[in-house]
C-alpha cells in the first residue's frame, strides 16, 4: 500500500508542476495555397519587394523591404519568408504581448476558421498552441505566456518536411 501511495503522490506532484498547455486545432476553411499572394513552391530570388536576410546551403530567408505587414489589427515584430532548394515553403512571424496575441488569434480565426476546442479544454495557459490544417497549408501558432512571446509558422505541407530534414542534418535553427 505504501508503494501505491508513493506513486499517487509522485503523479500528483508531476501534474502540479507540469506547465499548463492549451491546445486547439481546426481544418482550414479556405486554404490560401501560399502566403500574401505568393504560391507555395514559387521562387523568391529577384523579387523587387524582398531582400535576402539569411542564407544557408539549401535555405534562404527573405524579409519584405517595407517591413512586416500587420495581421489584421496586430502589429508584428518580424516576418520572414523561407525557401528551400529555391522553392517558397514557410513563413515565420514573431510578436510580443498578450493583446497582440489576442489580435493575431482573432485574425487567424477570421482567415482560416475557428479553432475547435474540446469540452473542458483551456484557452489560457503557460503555453498555448493553435493549429489549422488544410490540403496544402498548415498554420501553427504558439504563445508563451511567460515572456509574452508569440511564434507563427505558415507553411506548405509538402515542402515543410524538407526544412525539418535540413535542420536535423545541419543542427542549426532559425
Amino acid at each position: 500500500m505504501k508503494r501505491d501511495a508513493w506513486i499517487a503522490a509522485l503523479l500528483l506532484l508531476l501534474a502540479a508542476t507540469a506547465p499548463a498547455r492549451a491546445l486547439a486545432s481546426a481544418t482550414i476553411v479556405n486554404d490560401p495555397q501560399g502566403f500574401n499572394g505568393i504560391p507555395w513552391g514559387a521562387p523568391l530570388a529577384g523579387r523587387p519587394d524582398l531582400v535576402l536576410a539569411q542564407s544557408m546551403d539549401r535555405v534562404q530567408g527573405y524579409d519584405l523591404k517595407q517591413g512586416p505587414p500587420p495581421l489584421g489589427q496586430a502589429k508584428v515584430e518580424s516576418l520572414r519568408l523561407f525557401v528551400i532548394d529555391g522553392k517558397f515553403g514557410r513563413v515565420t512571424i514573431r510578436y510580443r504581448g498578450s493583446q497582440t496575441h489576442a489580435q493575431v488569434l482573432a485574425y487567424l480565426e477570421s482567415a482560416f476558421g475557428p479553432v475547435e476546442r474540446a469540452p473542458g479544454s483551456m484557452v489560457r495557459g503557460l503555453n498555448q498552441q493553435f493549429n489549422w490544417r488544410g490540403p496544402e497549408t498548415e498554420v501553427n501558432l504558439t504563445f508563451e505566456a511567460k515572456g509574452e512571446r508569440g511564434y507563427l509558422f505558415i507553411e506548405s505541407r509538402t515542402l515543410s518536411p524538407r526544412f525539418n530534414d535540413f535542420l536535423s542534418d545541419t543542427g542549426s535553427g532559425y
